[in-house]
């Protein structure tokens, strides 16, 4: 028997234990109308669930079971649990409502599981260089490290039976992106994992690569009791039907994963060369215009590397310059003298992109406020009021960039630059930028430290990766 069938195995007779020695029903926590909470077990997970510099949290499953608390009319009540089978056990033992913890379906737990939030595709990861896996007799004397209690753990077992000479190894609560981490320095030989954790670690570790893929997949889904609330359950289902019907559920996946495939290994490699050897001598400016602007230093990095690559003196042929690219209509009404001076550069595009900002909507809420307000550093606000203004024809919506990012190709089309008050646009070119610029900035997340003044805390907190929870930490999120 493998070791997560044995592990399955435990928690039935443990379960079976207690019904038999204690009176009456197994424990089960109030419904979630009575005590005015939805509790929710979750996992630290670089995907599902992380906690942002500021302490707030956020992730795919965060974001949605927030949703479905607003649908529920109740606060959520997160409470973190080490790993997956803790999370599992939680639910178990009726210590929560449901699980959102990055949990493959399994159907051979005792538990309800929700329809399913999206796919996972398995993969092995190594590093560049290492001996190529073709079929799976090549496995034959490697050594996989795998999550413990995973389904992909499951799948090595199988492996296991197939080939001989496979090892499995199973480190004590480690994350996916810990073991690919460690994967890149060189501590693991094979990592398995799904292709989605492997994009994020791939972005700054890019002499990762697949060396072997799955031709089956499994899903990510809620966990409930068995016996659970016939309402709630009612409820969930209900609101994942309507999540995936109006790409509720995609938006959230485009927030904190799917985009990130959109810049290269080699642009990944150059990015974090410069890094090491330019972004020191500007990360001051940069911590000066996030004191002034309130935007993270970490997103004006960003922007300025996609601008300039770091170059103070860079220049287009359109008559742009500088580290953030300012035009000289712009520069003067900014008050920048010199365009080349990186100082006054970087705090006058800072100032150029939170004026944008704070020009839009108030009802364009944040992350996707941002977003929409650096495609317009690259557009300009006129261009894209009138893509705001087409997406609202076409029955998009203009406050949200999954949708404004489709549209805003349209600008340079004759039919819709016809529409615009100032003309063709390349709405495309904007498109690119931000999201280069979204990629950039989760990087750096990653790597660089946030800027906390010591008098004013602000800006763009999207979330940085927490490895790992050591005990369970209860968070009341409203």
């Amino acid at each position: 028997m493998g070791e997560t069938g044995l592990r399955i195995v435990l928690i039935l007779l443990a379960l079976v234990l207690l019904t038999s020695c204690m009176p009456g029903e197994r424990k089960r926590i109030a419904d979630y109308r009575t005590i005015g909470e939805l509790h929710v077990a979750t996992r630290m997970d670089a995907i599902s669930y992380v906690q942002g510099d500021n302490g707030q949290a956020s992730g795919f499953e965060h974001d949605l079971v927030q949703e479905l608390g607003r649908e529920l009319g109740v606060p959520v009540r997160f409470v973190v649990y080490p790993d997956a089978m803790r999370a599992i056990d939680a639910v178990l033992r009726g210590e929560v409502h449901l699980a959102a913890a990055a949990l493959a379906r399994n159907d051979r737990l005792p538990l309800h599981w929700s329809a399913p939030l999206r796919k996972l595709d398995f993969v092995l990861a190594g590093r560049r260089g290492t001996p190529t896996i073709s079929e799976e007799k090549d496995l034959a004397g490697r050594t996989i490290a795998v999550r413990r209690g995973s389904v992909a753990a499951s799948r090595i077992t199988d492996l296991q039976r197939r080939v001989p000479g496979l090892k499995a190894h199973y480190p004590l609560r480690r994350t996916d992106q810990i073991l690919l981490a460690q994967l890149a320095d060189d501590q693991h030989d094979l990592v398995a994992t799904d292709r989605a954790h492997f994009a994020l670690a791939a972005q700054i570790h890019p002499d990762l690569e697949i060396k072997y893929e799955w031709s089956s997949h499994s899903e990510i889904a809620w966990a409930m009791p068995i016996a659970t609330d016939g309402n709630l359950a009612t409820r969930i289902e209900q609101f994942l039907e309507r999540a995936m019907s109006s790409e509720l559920i995609t938006r959230i996946a485009d927030r904190h994963f799917l985009h990130v495939h959109r810049i290269t290994r080699a642009d990944t490699t150059a990015f974090l060369k410069r890094i090491d050897e330019r972004l020191p001598t500007y990360r001051g400016f940069f911590h000066e215009a996030q004191v002034e602007t309130g935007i993270d230093w970490r997103y004006l990095a960003a922007l300025a590397y996609q601008e300039s690559h770091w170059d103070p003196l860079a220049r287009s042929r359109t008559g742009v310059r500088g580290m953030m690219m300012l035009t000289a209509e712009t520069a003067d009404r900014l008050g920048v003298a010199n365009r080349l001076d990186a100082r006054e550069s970087i705090l006058g595009g800072a100032r150029y992109l939170a004026m944008l900002r704070d020009s839009l909507p108030d009802e364009i809420s944040e992350p996707d406020r941002t977003w929409l307000a650096t495609a317009a550093y690259n557009l300009g606000m006129g261009h894209l009021n009138g893509g705001r203004a087409i997406a609202r024809s076409l029955n998009k919506d203009d406050t949200s960039w999954w949708d404004m990012k489709a549209v805003l190709p349209l600008l340079a089309r004759p039919e819709y630059a016809a529409r615009l008050k100032a003309g063709r646009a390349r709405g495309g070119e904007a498109v690119i930028m931000t999201e280069n610029i979204r990629n950039y900035y989760g990087i750096l997340t990653r790597i660089e430290p946030a800027h906390v003044p010591p008098l004013r805390r602000g800006g763009i907190k999207l979330a940085v990766e927490t490895d790992e929870a050591p005990k369970a930490l209860s968070v009341q999120a409203r």
